[in-house]
């Protein structure tokens, strides 16, 4: 998906900790074009895989880890915000959790992102219930900020998304609500984000190596969840955009950037 800058949003409310509906929004960082994380994964190929994964996958747009053989009703995780290597071009790395997507039409979504416009690397924070839009947290992120977010369904076709920065020391808990949910997976992904104007995924930005910390699904660990998934980033000619390291324990990994598309 992605937005114009120029569209007029309404700010979140400038306390932090405040619990919002989904129709708040904040502004989006500075740029003439802003292009939004978010949306389904775009899956090429799956199969097989041995060392306790039921399956391996591939995807142009995400890289990660899904719980996808239950149903969810919870999400979680911890990271630490990675700096963006920025040298030449525009390139997006976005880092959540979240459920649906993986399987079905439908994601609700909230995390962190770098943005690399130029040699000049942006960071913000997001949530979003798709098919609607993302939206933007106004509050400063910076690289090596921490990170918590969860997702959590509540009941009745609503959805609780939390994130907090305890480096900056802000969150927030967006109440939403989103009918026909399947809440089928539950994810902790890595994300180039979509699309370019002709409907491709964005360049994956730099980010180095980064980790995600106490990976949870329904309360345990994401590896013990049932049918989890490891998920790996791919280019149009089948190679690795980023590599995911196996689940310690089933209880944190890690993803290194390898190449932008």
């Amino acid at each position: 998906m992605l937005r114009r800058w120029c569209i007029v949003l309404v700010m979140l409310a400038a306390a932090a900790g405040t619990a919002l509906t989904a129709s708040s929004a904040s502004a989006a960082p500075a740029g003439e074009w802003h292009f939004s994380p978010g949306g389904t994964a775009h899956l090429v190929g799956h199969g097989t895989s041995a060392g306790g994964l039921r399956h391996q996958a591939e995807s142009t747009n995400w890289s990660g880890y899904a719980a996808t053989t239950g149903t969810y009703t919870s999400v979680s995780a911890s990271w630490v915000q990675p700096a963006g290597v920025c040298s030449r071009g525009d390139q997006y790395a976005a880092f959540w959790v979240g459920l649906d997507g993986y399987s079905s039409s439908t994601v609700e979504q909230t995390g962190s992102e770098v943005d690399c416009v130029g040699r000049t690397a942006e960071y913000y924070a997001w949530y979003e219930m798709y098919p609607g839009p993302s939206e933007n947290y106004s509050n400063k992120v910076w690289a090596g900020d921490q990170f918590n977010a969860s997702v959590t369904y509540m009941g009745s076709n609503e959805f609780s998304l939390f994130i907090a920065d305890t480096t900056q020391g802000w969150k927030h808990t967006i109440t939403a609500s989103l009918a026909g949910a399947a809440r089928s997976p539950a994810e902790v992904i890595v994300e180039a984000p979509c699309c370019t104007f002709s409907g491709g995924i964005l360049p994956l930005a730099d980010f180095g190596t980064m980790g995600f910390s106490a990976p949870d699904a329904n309360g345990s660990d994401i590896g013990n969840a049932g049918g989890v998934t490891q998920i790996t980033m791919v280019d149009n000619r089948g190679l690795d955009k980023d590599s995911i390291s196996s689940l310690s324990g089933g209880t944190g990994f890690s993803a290194t950037w390898l190449r932008s598309s």
